[in-house]
């Protein structure tokens, strides 16, 4: 009896170091973080029958989207809308509508590219000198809108009425802030007699 008692604490050693070599095989290993992959042109997530308003720091209604159907791609971070139409207001209040049946913007909003029956319509309003400006609306296949410097581009075929006023051109460039309408290519123009 003596004899076992010696050597029991060997061999308790013994088995404790038996199941904890047993213990350490068996246990799951974690696995090496995976490399980031890549963000995919693939929709992380959309919207449907949606509205977005946003606000400038006075509290006034900058803007106003409505669309269809919205999807998010993370790989180049921009939203694509179908059936958009974005409601504007500049600092003075005057309206600015845009639609399209399809409309790709940027992250921020303040650049949207409108695909296929592009209208953007200014409303009636008063210029800085207190003069009337009549309405304008600038029609094509293609339009990109940059909504922050209230500026309209075209590479494609573009028909502009101003009032009665009609023109077409193959190409726009219009900054609302500066009022300065560049039309090239082959431009064409209806001017109606002023009353």
């Amino acid at each position: 009896m003596d004899a076992a008692t010696i050597y029991l604490p060997v061999i308790l050693m013994g088995v404790l170091a038996l199941g904890t070599y047993w213990l350490a095989r068996n246990t799951p290993t974690f696995s090496a973080p995976e490399a980031k992959r890549p963000p995919t042109h693939q929709p992380d997530y959309f919207m449907r029958g949606f509205s977005v308003k946003s606000f400038g720091p006075n509290g006034r209604l900058r803007s106003e989207l409505h669309g269809s159907e919205a999807r998010h791609f993370p790989d180049t971070d921009t939203l694509e809308i179908d059936n958009v139409r974005i409601r504007s207001y500049n600092e003075r209040g005057a309206l600015t509508v845009a639609t399209a049946k399809k409309a790709v913007t940027n992250a921020d909003g303040s650049q949207v590219q409108l695909i296929g029956d592009a209208v953007v319509t200014r409303e009636d309003a008063k210029q800085a000198n207190g003069t009337a400006a009549p309405k304008l609306e600038i029609r094509g296949e293609f339009l990109h809108a940059f909504l922050d410097t209230e500026r309209v581009k075209s590479d494609q075929p573009v028909v502009l009425k101003r009032g009665d006023d009609q023109f077409t051109a193959d190409s726009l460039a219009y900054d609302n802030l500066d009022r300065v309408l560049e039309l090239r290519g082959r431009v064409r123009g209806t001017i109606a007699p002023q009353q």
